[in-house]
């Protein structure tokens, strides 16, 4: 089933919808428990032994030896119900395509060939005007200053479609070291297992890209630069809070070690997320292919009021 199928879906990934008309079966992966499991609380900036959701609600009143868990933010109540409101409205007003594992998405960024690590601008002509509110409010994030988004996407995670993203980490070749992602209509989780795979999501690019914060969050100053060592395989899951309306902010140690995922059922009910992406060094001014990501730069300044 290498081929495209009609709900999206392709190779390995399947939906609810592809697996009942084409009798395909989900694609389960190892999510051994041998190490613990472990929920970041957001309010601790550390992690304690639990699975389920709502486990960090219980603060302070935690149990177990907590995990130290570097490279979360998790900003709650980001947005308030107005702003979310209007937020789905204006999204939903916009046409949606569709995405591998039961997802839509709607996108606003350069076309990037990963593997090639080519970049070209595409039909980018900025973001959407009634999103720019969401990019303002970023400024107002210590761990975001200097963040400037060259993509901007809407995820549509839906149970009636057995929605879920695989296990994965974000390109490093262009995506910079902040993962942004501003959560909308119902809580979520992540669900972070340690990657054994270095020589994948062209990871090696990181040796030469200085840190943007240090293991506290903060504006890493002495320019040294982010390096991976060798794998530790005696790594618990650690599951991240995604509130309805919340911010989250990965960086560093959860950005580069960890892979991420959503999993099925952890979708309860209708989600949307806004996730944004900064370039990498090379690609802003001062690196040598800032020139390949200026016109980039200049249509992410840009906020369009009709955008169809």
């Amino acid at each position: 089933m290498d081929k495209p199928r009609p709900c999206g879906c392709k190779g390995r990934r399947t939906c609810l919808i592809c697996e009942k008309s084409h009798g395909l079966e989900n694609k389960v992966f190892d999510l051994s428990e041998e190490n613990g499991t472990f929920v970041y609380c957001p309010m601790c900036n550390c992690a304690w032994p639990g699975w389920n959701l709502n486990d960090w609600q219980v603060h302070p009143n935690h149990s177990g030896v907590p995990l130290s868990y570097p490279g979360i933010y998790i900003g709650l109540d980001f947005l308030s119900e107005e702003e979310e409101q209007r937020l789905i409205k204006n999204i939903d007003n916009l046409p949606w395509d569709l995405s591998q594992s039961g997802r839509r998405k709607q996108n606003f960024g350069p076309k990037c060939n990963f593997k090639k690590r080519r970049l070209r601008l595409g039909d980018f002509r900025g973001f959407p005007k009634f999103s720019q509110f969401v990019q303002e409010k970023f400024k107002d994030v210590p761990v975001l200053k200097g963040f400037q988004t060259i993509e901007q996407c809407s995820l549509e995670y839906n149970p009636d479609r057995g929605a879920s993203i695989d296990p994965h980490i974000d390109d490093c070749w262009i995506w910079g070291e902040r993962i942004v992602t501003v959560n909308l209509l119902s809580d979520s989780m992540l669900t972070m297992t340690y990657n054994k795979k270095l020589d994948k999501y062209n990871l090696n690019c990181i040796d030469n890209y200085p840190a943007v914060l240090d293991s506290n969050g903060k504006i890493n100053v002495d320019g040294e630069c982010y390096k991976l060592t060798s794998c530790d395989n005696n790594q618990p899951i650690v599951r991240i809070p995604m509130p309805n309306r919340s911010l989250l902010v990965m960086y560093g140690p959860a950005r580069y070690y960890w892979e991420h995922q959503v999993l099925r059922e952890d979708i309860a009910c209708r989600r949307v997320c806004l996730a944004y992406r900064e370039f990498t060094p090379p690609y802003l001014p001062s690196g040598e292919k800032f020139e390949e990501g200026r016109p980039i730069l200049n249509k992410a300044s840009e906020f369009l009021t009709n955008y169809n």
